[in-house]
């Protein structure tokens, strides 16, 4: 079963991280699944901390883009708008290169909030990083 309320193609949701910080990191949404959301970033000198490794917060930045991106897409946007409201990151893995895909998917799409996992994977298709993004969903009037 199909969980958005609203169509979108990939190429409206990447025109939409452009000139802000999700299009600075190089993210790119890659499919729009009937309930799951799939984004990738690369892991470059944007997204690496100093030790040559991938930021733990660009993971927790790619989280909350495809998580919220993904709660927007469930909603009337005419009505309501979802915010970001917690997130939390569990680095299992380190990456040094390549590139990392971040895929959420929904643990509960309530009236006021949603509850999102994504797992990050790294190149070889091993998790990374498991995170769990909790967005409110407000009212537009």
């Amino acid at each position: 079963m199909a969980i958005w309320h609203r169509s979108c193609t990939l190429e409206e949701l990447n025109e939409a991280v452009q000139g802000n910080l999700c299009g600075l990191l190089g993210i790119i949404f890659t499919e729009i699944g009937s309930d799951s959301l799939t984004a990738e970033m690369p892991v470059d000198e944007r997204t690496r901390q100093p030790a040559g490794l991938l930021h733990g917060g660009a993971s927790a930045v790619l989280a909350e883009t495809v998580g919220s991106f993904a709660s927007h897409l469930c909603l009337d946007p005419e009505i309501y708008y979802a915010v970001g409201q917690q997130v939390s990151a569990s680095h299992l893995r380190p990456v040094r290169s390549g590139k990392v895909t971040g895929k959420a998917v929904p643990l509960h799409l309530g009236r006021r909030n949603h509850l999102w996992d994504i797992s990050i994977t790294n190149s070889a298709g091993q998790l990374c990083c498991s995170a769990r993004l909790t967005t409110a969903i407000l009212s537009r009037r």
